[in-house]
């Protein structure tokens, strides 16, 4: 059931979420749904619909039913390691996942689910994706998960580029990538290109309206990519895009 489908300004769900109040954050609460059914969640570490099982259900149904055992997978944007999870189940022990995430306060949570649930499939690289490496002013925004490089961020961190660490032999080729930067994600596939070209790894991308949208599917789309709107009819309003190449 897609609990965080339903809207907080309805009765309905304002009904659910009123208990949610009351579960203490430290609790270590089982998923309920999904392939991660089962694994175990801190609950204070993000949003209620992670341990639910309706984190972003749409796109979370599209990477259960896509992603391959003995796939390598990056985590671009990694949170809390939802999808890091997600993929290194999915993935089992003969693939491999690369989570990039920058913030401390992220890092911590991400690298407590991995313990929590024994996963020691997952390399974490303490890094931001963008076109470079380097350093780079960050913007921790009220919530964890809205985070993003900007030259007006208090917070700096260390950068890098996929096609960088590909280049140096730091990282295989990916058979996915799920980005989910906000605004920089012009910068990480910048810093991709010539991975994206050579790869052609199947990518799962959140996309900011008001950031060099467009761009960025016109990018992927010379780089011989076709795009997919994930839970919407109208590319052009979806804010989550499958970004495939038509050869794999």
């Amino acid at each position: 059931m897609n609990f965080s489908g339903i809207s907080g300004n309805t009765p309905l769900g304002r009904l659910l979420r009123y208990p949610l109040k009351f579960i203490p954050p430290r609790t270590k609460a089982p998923i309920l749904q999904g392939k991660l059914r089962g694994k175990r969640w801190i609950v204070g570490s993000g949003d209620h619909g992670c341990w639910l099982g309706s984190y972003e259900y749409d796109q979370r149904l599209l990477f259960e039913r896509l992603v391959t055992e003995g796939s390598i997978v990056f985590d671009v944007g990694a949170h809390v390691g939802f999808y890091t999870l997600l993929a290194a189940t999915l993935v089992g022990t003969r693939g491999k996942v690369y989570a990039f995430e920058p913030l401390p306060a992220n890092i911590h949570y991400l690298k407590a689910h991995l313990r929590l649930n024994r996963i020691t499939n997952v390399t974490v690289i303490e890094k931001a994706v963008s076109d470079c490496s380097g350093v780079a002013a960050f913007v921790e925004e009220p919530s964890r998960a809205m985070g993003h490089l900007a030259a007006h961020g208090d917070l700096t961190v260390p950068t890098v580029s996929l096609d960088g660490l590909f280049q140096a032999g730091e990282i295989p080729a990916p058979d996915f990538i799920k980005i989910d930067v906000e605004i920089a994600v012009w910068l990480a596939l910048k810093g991709a290109e010539n991975l994206l070209r050579s790869a052609r790894p199947t990518i799962f991308l959140s996309t900011d309206p008001h950031h060099m949208r467009r761009q960025c599917l016109q990018l992927l789309e010379s780089l011989g990519y076709q795009l997919r709107p994930i839970g919407m009819r109208d590319l052009d309003q979806a804010m989550e895009v499958l970004a495939y190449h038509p050869d794999n």
